[in-house]
């Protein structure tokens, strides 16, 4: 029986665009642009015009990657283009200053991360931080009349907010979320068993309050060594005889075996496993 010829998909000309440093690579239409990774551009997007850095030069993906509509590359940023782009920041900062104090005046209980202009400066996004639903009507007004144009208050999470403000983490380099992740990843504390680290809050949770992003970053290496591993109360027949798997180091591959009130160290690959301990699975083990 002939194998059926499946068409070819429609491959599509992009340019990758990254707007915070951080942040997501969103796709363009390069317009007739040739974008260098060191190249700033100024996009069309839903919000508006915007500026942001090339993470990704001319390519071709298939079209069942993209999510439509493809909007244009407008330019490749000129010198004024990145002037104008550093004066919007200092308008930005002034914007957060403005916006705490009228916060403060309307006596609203909500603590305020960022402002976001729009390049062509049409919309003005705040971004804040509450415990509950807020009632920011009067203020939206009070803002509207103050920068003449289009403002909008967005409610972000803890998560988001470390994000924004940056910092150092616990092993002192910049946090992950506000350098290189795009995106928050699931996080449950069975990882942080797997690699048998403590499980104490203040040493596995990051500076927002929640579990830390880079207990991730090794999961999958964990877990295939754990499947290759004899588990803690396996029994296992050693060159010494036999005796119960008090410990292990998945990553080493190395593990503790008690023998007759003795503990000695053992290669994974030089035991056997007589019989495994049964599994004791709880509620915390689940993502």
């Amino acid at each position: 029986m002939a194998e059926e010829i499946k068409e070819t998909e429609k491959m599509v000309e992009v340019i990758g665009v990254r707007f915070k440093e951080s942040g997501k690579t969103y796709y363009f239409e390069p317009n007739g642009n040739k974008a260098k990774i060191t190249d700033s551009v100024v996009v069309e997007t839903s919000r508006g015009l915007e500026f942001g850095k090339v993470a990704c030069e001319n390519k071709q993906v298939p079209e069942s990657e993209l999510v439509p509509p493809l909007r244009p590359v407008v330019r490749i940023a000129t010198e004024e283009d990145k002037k104008l782009y550093e004066q919007i920041k200092k308008k930005e900062a002034d914007a957060l200053r403005i916006c705490q104090n009228k916060i403060a005046s309307h006596e609203l209980e909500m603590k305020l991360v960022e402002a976001e202009y729009t390049f062509d400066s049409s919309k003005l996004t705040f971004y804040f931080t509450a415990d509950g639903r807020i009632d920011f009507r009067d203020l939206v007004k009070d803002l509207a009349g103050t920068f003449k144009t289009r403002i909008e208050l967005r409610q972000i999470g803890i998560r988001d907010e470390t994000k924004f403000m940056g910092g150092l983490g616990i092993c002192g380099r910049p946090f992950c979320c506000s350098t290189f992740l795009p995106d928050f990843c699931q996080v449950s504390i069975k990882m942080a068993k797997e690699q048998n680290l403590s499980l104490n809050s203040s040493k596995i949770s990051g500076a927002c309050g929640r579990l830390m992003c880079c207990l991730r970053f090794e999961h999958e290496s964990y877990v295939q060594e754990i499947k290759l591993t004899p588990a803690v109360g396996s029994c296992v027949r050693t060159s010494d005889g036999t005796g119960d798997v008090v410990e292990t180091s998945p990553l080493t591959g190395f593990i503790k075996v008690k023998i007759n009130e003795n503990v000695r160290t053992y290669h994974r690959d030089d035991v056997s496993i007589v019989s495994k301990p049964k599994e004791n699975k709880s509620k915390d083990d689940e993502e």
